[in-house]
């Protein structure tokens, strides 16, 4: 089977700093490591790292010795306060485009500005952005939560740093025309806008799409929806044990993408089963 693999599959800069972070803390020994909340949404990096002896902290400890890693989405700031309180060596691996976002939430804040973030409601980024914004902040997934907004007086909107391009446009576009005069920063990261064109300029190439991510991976399901929205057939999955092989022997080529938390050799593994298949020639189509 002919496969073509996106240039920009694979850790963004965010998550290859998050991980690297952690994995140095280990080599370098000590006390305990501990992440709060996932470090990133990939079962298989989490499942390493659970190796490597570092555990996952689902809530604030009152006393806790060794090191606390932040996690690659953010927390809200009132966390972080506690987590220092805490008495951990507490080392911060927030996506450095995300810092900026809490960046451009906090300064109008200050100036009373409400906060509208575009994205997903119960995502560990969007929580952790919200932190920065309260009280005064909305989030917006789709229109319907537009039509339920109240605003008064100045605000702006952002975005989840992995939103897809077209949701944004659309939802600003919407809130603005509903209540004008808002400041609007388009923060969708660079990786993510370059993924998701390279998604689009692949749908034309080639047969289907195979996306390649975490089930809990916001940015790796829409990647998915953007080749859906082109009209390719999509596949999903977290390894190569996932992905209906007899469904995908049908294409003659295939793209293969992968979000923004999926480790090099799980996207290694899922290319070199898809070549594995027999190529399909014109008379079997």
């Amino acid at each position: 089977m002919k496969v073509i693999l996106a240039k920009k599959a694979g850790f963004c800069m965010g998550v290859r700093r998050a991980v690297e972070t952690t994995l140095d803390t280990v080599q370098k020994g000590g006390e305990s490591i501990a992440t709060f909340g996932p470090l990133i949404h990939n079962p298989q990096v989490l499942n390493l790292l659970k190796e490597q002896g570092v555990e996952i902290l689902d809530k604030i400890p009152d006393k806790k010795s060794g090191t606390i890693i932040i996690r690659a989405h953010g927390v809200p700031p009132s966390h972080k306060e506690k987590l220092i309180a805490s008495g951990a060596d507490v080392k911060d691996a927030t996506c450095p485009r995300v810092m900026k976002v809490q960046v451009i939430i906090k300064k109008f804040r200050q100036q009373d500005y409400t906060t509208i973030i575009i994205g997903d409601k119960n995502h560990a980024e969007v929580v952790g952005l919200m932190g920065y914004a309260e009280p005064k902040v909305h989030v917006v997934s789709n229109e319907e939560d537009i039509q339920s907004l109240q605003l008064v007086g100045p605000y702006i909107i952002v975005s989840q740093t992995t939103q897809d391009d077209f949701t944004f446009e659309k939802l600003s576009k919407a809130i603005l025309e509903r209540f004008p005069h808002g400041e609007v920063f388009n923060t969708i990261c660079d990786s993510t806008h370059k993924r998701q064109d390279e998604v689009r300029n692949l749908c034309r190439r080639v047969d289907a799409m195979v996306v390649v991510g975490g089930r809990g991976s916001a940015n790796t399901q829409r990647l998915g929806q953007v080749a859906e929205e082109m009209g390719c057939p999509v596949f999903l999955g977290e390894t190569e044990h996932d992905f209906d092989l007899e469904a995908l022997s049908r294409y003659k080529s295939v793209g293969v993408t992968a979000g923004a938390s999926t480790p090099g050799w799980v996207i290694d593994l899922v290319v070199r089963t898809l070549e594995s298949l027999p190529e399909k020639n014109e008379e079997q189509q």
